[in-house]
């Protein structure tokens, strides 16, 4: 009971921390997933008591707990996306998950297994947990609320990219375990199935069905109030039920449930685009997702005081800072070079590819689905490559794109945010004059 009760009190403690810090950490080069990861840390190192969040031993309470966050991140993403989709339009970000991620898992894939010493399955499935970037973590670099039309080329960018690869990556772990369970006389048939069936049908059925779902709650949302009188107050909870009827009925159908949440997303966004409804679904899903980052990134805290990142060897912690520091950079400047991005801002996309929850959860999904005999040195590996990105993108991303805006004439977010609060004092002072 008292282990409960003290949960109850650091939970507590962050979440009004989480409440306060996105505002206050504005104007200085830090992110409040590095406190919450060292508040983690402070709280399982002391002698209190506590259970070992070892996702290892707890890998299905890791699996869908990151499920569940990254699908309520997704769906924000999907909403706050101003720009209607076309190829041409979405160009950038569709370059970046078809054609960067595809060659950075082929790439890491290859070197973690020749170099690394990996087995080819683990090579291919730490490929494909670490290639995506992530949409939780990644907010200090992407857009803003709807219809802020604060979507410049970078946030754009990297708010699309992260939106779409967190389903698209998912065909590269079922390889992953099709390496791992295939035998070299049934691997052929095993690659053939793999092909049209996790790559070819779940992703064509992840799009169709949140494109379905995004008309269909569309009409709910906007058509039918006009019809049939809805209460006011149970418009947020709207945004969850798009989030867990797309997600759930895509998975029903073997199809890909990250993927359809995005695009059910987008779809909604898409519809009377203008409409103050959209915000209000936006900030819904916001607070649950900060909500649920809390929980793990103390629990991800945790575990790395209590031993994640022992397995660890200098091989791995090579290829964390490989991929984070030289294939990603590199191979995003190379991906986007016959583009229109110029190159300050190629290199910003280029750079700030954040890693996190999404990482957690397709190798927590991995483990559950299959044993994989170096598991707990792919969690190590894991662990430190998204550790990695949480402290130096999370300290680079202020300044960068303070810096961003800048060169482009653009107000800054302490700047736009300044000038949000000096209108509303602006409109509070007539109706302080009246009464």
């Amino acid at each position: 009971m008292s282990h409960y009760n003290l949960i109850l009190v650091v939970l507590g403690v962050a979440i009004l921390a989480v409440a306060w810090l996105p505002s206050l950490l504005k104007k200085y080069p830090l992110s409040y997933p590095i406190l919450f990861v060292g508040l983690g840390m402070l709280v399982f190192g002391l002698p209190l008591g506590l259970p070992n969040p070892d996702p290892v031993e707890h890998s299905s309470f890791t699996m869908h707990l990151t499920e569940i966050c990254v699908t309520v991140a997704l769906t924000g993403t999907g909403l706050k996306i101003d720009r209607k989709f076309s190829l041409w339009r979405w160009r950038a970000p569709l370059q970046l998950v078809l054609v960067l991620m595809v060659i950075t898992i082929a790439i890491f894939a290859v070197v973690a297994w020749k170099l690394g010493g990996m087995a080819a399955s683990s090579a291919v499935l730490l490929a494909a947990t670490l290639a995506p970037t992530d949409p939780v973590l990644a907010g200090d670099v992407q857009v803003g609320k709807p219809g802020e039309g604060n979507e410049d080329t970078v946030r754009f960018s990297l708010t699309g990219e992260a939106g779409l690869n967190d389903g698209l990556a998912f065909p590269f772990v079922h390889l992953a375990l099709v390496l791992l369970a295939a035998t070299s006389l049934h691997l052929g048939q095993e690659l053939w199935h793999w092909a049209w069936m996790d790559v070819l049908y779940r992703t064509g059925m992840g799009v169709l069905a949140g494109w379905l779902a995004g008309k269909g709650l569309s009409f709910l949302i906007f058509d039918l109030p006009r019809r049939v009188k809805i209460n006011p107050e149970a418009y947020g909870f709207v945004a969850l039920a798009v989030t867990l009827t797309a997600y759930g009925v895509t998975e029903l159908l073997h199809g890909y449930g990250f993927l359809a949440v995005f695009v059910a997303a987008v779809t909604l966004r898409t519809h009377e685009r203008s409409h103050e409804y959209h915000t209000e679904m936006h900030e819904f899903t916001d607070q649950l997702e900060r909500l649920l980052i809390v929980v793990i990134l103390i629990l991800f805290g945790g575990a790395i005081v209590r031993g994640l990142l022992e397995p660890l060897t200098w091989a791995g912690a090579a290829l964390g800072l490989f991929l984070l520091c030289i294939l990603r950079p590199l191979g995003g400047i190379l991906t986007l070079g016959r583009s229109r991005v110029t190159w300050p801002e190629r290199i910003v996309i280029s750079f700030f590819g954040i890693r996190g929850i999404g990482s957690f959860f397709y190798l927590a999904f991995a483990m559950h689905e299959a044993h994989f005999a170096d598991g707990r040195q792919l969690w190590a590996i894991t662990g430190f490559t998204v550790l990695t990105s949480i402290v130096v993108h999370g300290a680079l991303a202020t300044p960068v794109m303070d810096w961003l805006d800048r060169r482009h004439g653009r107000p800054t977010a302490v700047e736009l945010e300044e000038q949000e609060q000096e209108q509303q004092k602006q409109e509070r002072r007539p109706d302080e004059s009246v009464s």
